[in-house]
């Protein structure tokens, strides 16, 4: 790959782990306001945010919400970029492009929505599994049909042990992550940390040929059991 790779690592709920994140190399980090294990306060979200370096990307996380109350948290939290993680329409996320410097929308791998990215005029787009959030991984071969003038950021059950193979096969502009360097819901683990990272960005420097576990169909069966997983269907327990 011609570019280091973005990292973002998300699900923020601790300034101490936000600033080890962007001490080990990560380029964002991302806060859940939609309902979840990981949801933060705007004003909590505020406070970490104000202490990250001005390079560092800060991404509010949404779903589904009115367009108004995804401008307003952005802008009371102080970030950057927010993530549209539902079904919003290209008209609202246009509507919010005017309003935050950044927009990146996810889509689900495979969907006929993910096809026609174009239309919602962003830069970056976000690709999850297909039952969106919730930390499986996906056959990568579908990103194989995506517009290749976007930004992509993978996501999708990613983790330190699968994330080389991802970023080889799949090729990304950035990689995203919760999840998968978790010791708990909303607290990270600095040793998954630091691997991710290490492991994601070196990745995207070296051949194909030079990391092993690469798969050649799909990635099914990647991740790894003991890796705790996040599931939006799973967020009011």
């Amino acid at each position: 790959m011609d570019q280091e790779l973005f990292v973002k690592i998300c699900g923020i709920t601790d300034v101490d782990d936000a600033l080890l994140a962007v001490a080990l190399g990560a380029d964002a980090v991302g806060f859940i306001f939609a309902p979840s294990k990981r949801q933060i306060a705007p004003q909590r979200a505020r406070d970490i945010a104000a202490r990250m370096p001005g390079e560092t990307l800060t991404v509010g996380v949404f779903r589904n919400d009115a367009k108004e109350r995804v401008v307003d948290v952005a802008h009371r939290a102080g970030l950057r970029a927010v993530q549209l993680h539902g079904d919003e329409s290209p008209a609202d996320t246009a509507w919010i492009s005017e309003r935050v410097p950044v927009v990146i929308k996810a889509f689900a791998a495979g969907s006929p929505a993910a096809d026609r990215a174009r239309e919602w005029g962003v830069r970056t787009i976000l690709v999850d599994a297909p039952n969106p959030g919730s930390g499986e991984v996906f056959d990568w071969s579908l990103m194989e049909s995506l517009p290749m003038d976007l930004d992509v950021l993978l996501a999708g059950g990613l983790n330190p042990d699968n994330v080389a193979a991802a970023v080889q096969r799949v090729q990304p502009w950035g990689v995203d992550v919760a999840s998968g360097v978790e010791s708990s819901p909303g607290r990270k683990d600095p040793t998954a940390l630091r691997l991710f990272i290490q492991n994601a960005k070196a990745a995207a420097s070296r051949p194909r040929e030079a990391v092993a576990g690469i798969p050649d169909e799909n990635a099914a069966g990647v991740g790894t059991p003991e890796t705790p997983m996040y599931d939006w269907n799973q967020e009011n327990d």
